[in-house]
């Protein structure tokens, strides 16, 4: 592996989450991460280019201002997994019974707590944003209601969804996404997790998305609000009577023109989440 170029900056958390997200807009191909530490809230970029250090620090001045673009420090990695390493400092992150962790973290658990280890991989979804936490915690509400039986994870990533889905059930998980990276990590992760005799998963035609017909107890759809908008006939189609679709990849603002859209296909508002100014929607097809 060739020197990998690591920038950390210890900021407070708007400045750390702004810059990250910015951060990922701008530079192709750097891995980042913001996360918590007792120092204080830590941004890491590690890139593979070493000239693009003078585009990071123009960033942080432009964005954070000369005292942050000051502070941050510079260094060249040799032979580091570097994915790896942007994630070693992430706390395990709970949502209710459910608790995503990596390696680190493992045998650390509470022994009433569904854990599900992620391997540090090129796929979204390490259970630390927003929306899969909401997701999370809208199944752990939804498991306390009703037996489900079969599940999709539409946009798996990492496949986080599908495992927490099968390790609580017990039954087979559909999982695909359209990124054919992420639907290795799935693989990967569910292999990790001991559930891949449940978790099916598949790489989608992105026309189509949505290689099975169900019906689903429960569908996952934690992607983004247009073509949550496009496939909503396609996913309440395959919902069972009384199944439940949970939504997510929204800002709130976006909630209700998803809430309206799946209220035209029969599907009724049951709760709404927001988690770190991400918007989760649980819907419910009636039971005829």
């Amino acid at each position: 592996m060739p020197p990998t170029a690591f920038a950390r900056l210890i900021c407070d958390e708007p400045t750390a989450r702004r810059l990250a997200a910015l951060v990922e807009q701008r530079l192709d191909g750097a891995v980042v991460s913001a996360f918590e530490m007792e120092a204080g809230w830590t941004l890491e970029v590690y890139f593979s280019d070493s000239a693009e250090a003078g585009g990071l620090r123009a960033l942080v001045d432009a964005e954070g201002g000369a005292h942050a673009a000051a502070a941050l420090q510079f260094s060249t990695v040799q032979d580091r997994d570097w994915v790896a390493a942007s994630l070693e400092g992430l706390k395990p992150v709970q949502a209710g019974r459910f608790i995503v962790h990596g390696a680190h973290h493992r045998g650390q658990l509470p022994g009433n707590a569904i854990g599900i280890e992620i391997e540090a991989a090129l796929a979204f979804g390490t259970g630390h944003h927003g929306t899969t936490r909401g997701c999370l915690e809208a199944l752990d509400l939804l498991l306390t209601s009703r037996r489900i039986e079969t599940v999709l994870d539409v946009g798996t990533g990492s496949g986080v969804l599908a495992i927490a889905a099968a390790k609580a059930t017990h039954r087979r998980v559909f999982a695909t996404d359209i990124d054919p990276v992420s639907v290795t990590a799935a693989i990967g992760n569910a292999r990790l997790n001991g559930v891949s005799a449940f978790v099916v998963t598949r790489t989608a035609d992105a026309r189509r998305a949505l290689p099975w017909r169900g019906p689903f107890d429960l569908i996952f759809a934690n992607i983004l609000l247009e073509p949550l908008m496009r496939m909503a006939s396609r996913l309440t189609r395959r919902l069972a009577p009384g199944g439940h679709i949970v939504l997510s990849g929204l800002l709130p603002a976006q909630a209700n023109a998803a809430v309206n859209v799946y209220a035209a296909h029969g599907l009724a508002l049951r709760r709404r989440f927001i988690i770190e100014n991400w918007a989760t929607l649980i819907m419910q097809r009636d039971h005829k």
